[in-house]
């Protein structure tokens, strides 16, 4: 029987379930459910806890990976095994993920998705060892974990746009992704994105409307998170294929690999480093020739925006590197018709060299770009920002760069590191560094960085200047 605890002295009401999980995870081994159950040496209870609990909250606009758990510090989730199936029971959950006792059924299938791949990625890709060691391996790591998450469809012409995108983004610049996925969801297209608020949900639901004018179904929106992002950017409520990996480097592999081509809206470190990545692997001699359309594009507000991107892209990876992306500035018709043409040339592309439609196996990914990145503050420096590097390794010690900034600003780890030590220092060439500082400090003056609210934003790096 539910429970409902009411609010008070300032406290959000709660409640009290025990479920039946809907979406495709009807049984777990004894070992799958001990594992998941109590505070194991493992640890995934308390991942467990922390994922399903940005779960249950989808659609808070908020990006402080402390502020859940301290409004929810009596939450707890335990997996139980039945002779029927698994139950999961919910103590002192958000209200707001049921509706008169009842769990949302979207939330509810999102909440499975999260057992799903903990338990998955705990267990499966464990007993793999050190096949993982390899680029090879790491790639089946991440075709393992989509495909058990149901994400990869087969028979499908190449129609999945991955839509980057700032958290923190205006008003205006929030309404365009909407248009944008508009577009893209009339010409039948469906949309995948970080899963979290501003960008990565205005396309989604602009595509919903298209869709459903087009009467078209079944849609997919996916949602690809990993846990340090997933605990600061709950899921957007559109989300109906939410996947966890298990770091941010297989995360972004995911993208590239299941996606066909890929948009960028305005956004800050995060979409910074999302394009530094996917150029690094497209100037990779070995990509040459891999078509992969991706197009910048945001209002006309935001023109400054992608001229201050594509001015730091060319200074520190040369102007050729521009031959990679186009910029369309207040046209989302334009964008969507160029989108269907690029993934015209994938799909012939794929035909000619009989890759899949559903995973891009021939492209090439450096080990560099797949291997775990943990931003301490002697990785930080140790970061080799040089324009005598190529520019594909370059581009990855970049996008490092970027992904500590990242774990400095939302992430629960960096955030205690630059509490105990405190910013990261960033060095490099004299130039290089420069157009870095001044990018950043175009991000904190556009409230990039954060959500606006609270606190004034206080960098979590330093930029060493010569």
């Amino acid at each position: 029987m539910n429970q409902i605890q009411a609010s008070s002295a300032g406290k959000p009401a709660t409640v009290s379930a025990r479920i039946s999980p809907m979406g495709g995870l009807d049984i777990l081994s004894r070992n799958e459910v001990a594992r998941l159950r109590g505070a194991s040496d493992s640890g995934l209870h308390a991942l467990l806890r922390r994922c399903a609990l940005a779960v249950l909250t989808s659609g808070n606009i908020g990006d402080d990976p402390r502020a859940i758990l301290e409004q929810y510090p009596d939450f707890d989730i335990q997996v139980l095994q039945q002779d029927r199936g698994i139950k999961i029971e919910l103590s002192h959950a958000p209200a707001q993920a049921f509706v008169d006792g009842q769990i949302i059924r979207g939330i509810n299938e999102l909440l499975v998705a999260v057992v799903r791949d903990i338990v998955y990625v705990s267990t499966q890709l464990e007993q793999v060892g050190s096949g993982l060691d390899g680029s090879a391996g790491l790639t089946e790591s991440v075709f393992d974990i989509l495909r058990n998450a149901r994400i990869l469809a087969p028979h499908i012409d190449p129609n999945l746009v991955v839509c980057w995108g700032g958290h923190s983004i205006s008003r205006e610049e929030y309404d365009y992704t909407k248009l944008v996925g508009y577009q893209l969801g009339l010409r039948w297209l469906d949309i995948c994105t970080g899963c979290g608020p501003g960008a990565m949900k205005g396309p989604m639901k602009g595509a919903t409307i298209a869709h459903a004018k087009q009467r078209r179904l079944p849609n997919r929106y996916i949602g690809v998170t990993e846990p340090g992002i997933i605990a600061a950017e709950s899921p957007n409520p559109i989300v109906n294929h939410l996947v966890i990996m298990p770091d941010i480097e297989k995360r972004l592999e995911a993208f590239v690999r299941i996606g066909h081509g890929i948009i960028v809206f305005p956004g800050g470190v995060g979409t910074a480093e999302e394009i530094l990545y996917l150029l690094g692997i497209l100037l990779h001699p070995d990509n040459a020739g891999i078509p992969f359309p991706l197009i910048f594009t945001g209002p006309r507000e935001s023109a400054a925006y992608f001229e201050q991107i594509d001015h730091f892209l060319r200074l520190t990876l040369g102007d050729e590197v521009a031959a990679h992306y186009q910029i369309i500035v207040d046209d989302p018709a334009s964008v969507a018709r160029a989108m269907v043409k690029g993934l015209d040339k994938v799909r012939q592309n794929r035909l000619d060299t009989k890759d899949a439609f559903f995973f891009n196996w021939a492209l090439r990914i450096p080990l560099e770009f797949q291997l775990p990145f943990r931003p301490s503050h002697e990785a930080m420096r140790a970061l080799q920002l040089h324009r005598d590097r190529p520019r594909h390794e370059l581009a990855a010690d970049l996008r490092r760069a970027f992904s500590g900034i990242v774990a400095g600003n939302v992430k629960e780890e960096g955030v205690q590191a630059i509490e105990r030590h405190g910013p990261f220092d960033i060095d490099g060439d004299a130039d290089i560094m420069r157009a870095l500082d001044k990018l950043l400090r175009a991000f904190v003056q556009q409230h990039r960085m954060k959500l606006p609210g609270g606190t004034a934003y206080v960098p979590c790096y330093r930029i060493v200047t010569h």
